[in-house]
């Protein structure tokens, strides 16, 4: 009987043995510690009736609305011959399974099985099933998992309406080698062979897997098939048909612009070849006709010839720009840095456009007693953009205005700017005054291809440097363009 008792002290389960006259005469360690009762009160053999009357009076059992009626029921177990099951919900929260068992020789041994963690992680447990089945249910990706034996476990809404599966064909246990079949008719290049090696372990290892696959109706899923730890695998589908077909629309427009690319290559080299041979042609004869060795030519006939070599030498020059801008745009144009003499850069362009000032009583007043006497830079493209500066300012100042061409040393490099008091610009203008083929109207006299001033910026950053523009309606117009002591190109092969 001790070997007896010393065995149910070890047990985290109550129990307590009562004889025939309800009387308590062995209870065990964990009944003691569950009902919090002392052991005095407990040894001194406590009738069961008494014993629920103690339990009810320190509230450690529910109160029952007919506790007479309730514990006359629940002693009626010494009368019974069979066991007796009850579930009593403590005030403390505890859920305890009670079981009254009768003894052959009269008496009940009680036991009191203490549940609650057991249902509250069945609580748990079923709720985060619950929470998961929701939410593969609401996603928007397939997701099926498959046990060893090749049979589906579970899988979400969503990879049957990918497939295209019914209820039937998606439901647990259905083996692979049915859902192959049907999938097998949906895709392209069926991915399932492969998929049913990896579920079934005909893979050489196992490890993740991911890939693409196109529908016959054109949708197309991205997959990863991923082994789980317990045998079984996972598998999800993700429809990435518009991002495909996004890439796939720009992969297109990037061959078109290569192709653009490639055109304009073309078109630049057959300007330079065929446009710009010939003109130089009609120049040199025109220059011919016009000498008096040639023979002699009435009025009429000077004024035409006139006329054809002025407008050659434009369209001349309007190839010309067209192809210096395709060659900064495909970045091989190089520049050719030296000592760039001030004084003469901007005597050589000024003699450029003398007359074009002289046809409208224009005059040019320079300003370059704070200019340095030289700068590093390539010597032609500076004197071309000073020469496009004054085409443009002779194209918009008065008739009998001066234009002021200025150049000033600064700290880190030169500026040189060209005013005219012309009608000036709004300031819409002055996001598109640097944009090609976009020839402005605003009072000028000729309108150009549009091109001057985008030289100009072509050409100014390209020696590292910036353009401005400081104008108002009314106020006339200056274009500032700021170089640095050293440019870009200098500073590239240095490094």
């Amino acid at each position: 009987m001790q070997s007896h008792a010393d065995t149910l002290d070890q047990l985290n389960t109550a129990v307590a043995i009562f004889d025939t006259d309800e009387k308590l005469r062995f209870f065990n360690q964990a009944f003691q510690k569950l009902w919090g009762l002392d052991s005095g009160f407990l040894h001194s053999a406590p009738d069961n009736a008494l014993l629920l009357d103690r339990l009810r009076s320190e509230g450690k059992i529910a109160e029952q609305p007919e506790w007479r009626r309730w514990k006359e029921s629940l002693l009626g177990a010494y009368r019974a011959v069979e066991s007796q099951e009850h579930w009593w919900h403590l005030p403390d929260g505890k859920t305890i399974r009670v079981v009254a068992n009768p003894q052959p020789k009269g008496g009940v041994t009680w036991v009191f099985e203490n549940l609650t963690e057991k249902m509250d992680l069945e609580s748990r447990y079923q709720t985060a099933v619950r929470v998961q089945g929701e939410t593969l249910d609401n996603l928007a990706e397939g997701v099926a998992v498959f046990g060893p034996d090749g049979r589906l476990r579970l899988s979400n809404p969503a990879f049957a309406a990918l497939w295209g599966l019914d209820a039937d064909a998606s439901k647990p246990n259905v083996h692979v080698s049915t859902i192959r079949d049907l999938c097998d008719r949906r895709a392209v290049d069926s991915p399932w062979g492969g998929f049913v090696a990896a579920i079934t372990g005909f893979d050489d290892e196992r490890r993740d897997r991911h890939g693409q696959t196109e529908l016959n109706n054109g949708t197309v899923l991205r997959y990863a098939v991923i082994p789980l730890p317990n045998g079984q695998v996972m598998m999800t589908f993700v429809d990435v048909t518009d991002s495909v077909n996004v890439e796939r629309a720009l992969k297109d427009k990037n061959e078109a612009l290569q192709k653009s690319d490639q055109i304009k290559n073309e078109f630049v080299q057959h300007v330079s070849y065929e446009l710009r041979s010939p003109l130089t042609n009609i120049i040199g004869f025109t220059e011919l006709l016009s000498l008096p060795s040639t023979g002699p030519l009435n009025q009429k006939q000077r004024e035409y010839i006139g006329h054809v070599g002025s407008s050659s030498s434009v369209l001349l020059t309007i190839v010309n720009d067209i192809l210096d801008l395709a060659t900064v745009d495909a970045g091989i144009m190089e520049l050719d840095i030296s000592e760039v003499h001030i004084d003469r850069t901007i005597t050589a362009a000024a003699e450029l456009v003398a007359d074009r000032l002289e046809e409208h009583a224009i005059k040019l007043r320079i300003d370059a007693a704070a200019a340095p006497k030289t700068f590093h830079g390539d010597e032609i493209r500076v004197r071309q953009i000073l020469y496009n500066l004054l085409s443009n300012a002779a194209n918009y100042a008065p008739e009998a205005s001066t234009i002021t061409l200025a150049c000033r040393q600064l700290a880190d490099g030169v500026e040189f700017s060209v005013h005219d008091d012309g009608p000036g610009m709004p300031p819409d203008l002055l996001d598109s005054v640097f944009r090609r083929f976009e020839p402005r109207t605003n009072g000028g006299r000729r309108r150009g291809a549009g091109l001057g001033l985008s030289i100009v910026k072509s050409f100014v950053e390209l020696h590292g440097g910036s353009v401005r523009i400081e104008t108002g309606r009314d106020k006339g117009t200056t274009v500032v363009c700021a170089f640095p002591d050293t440019p870009s190109g200098i500073r590239a092969a240095a490094e």
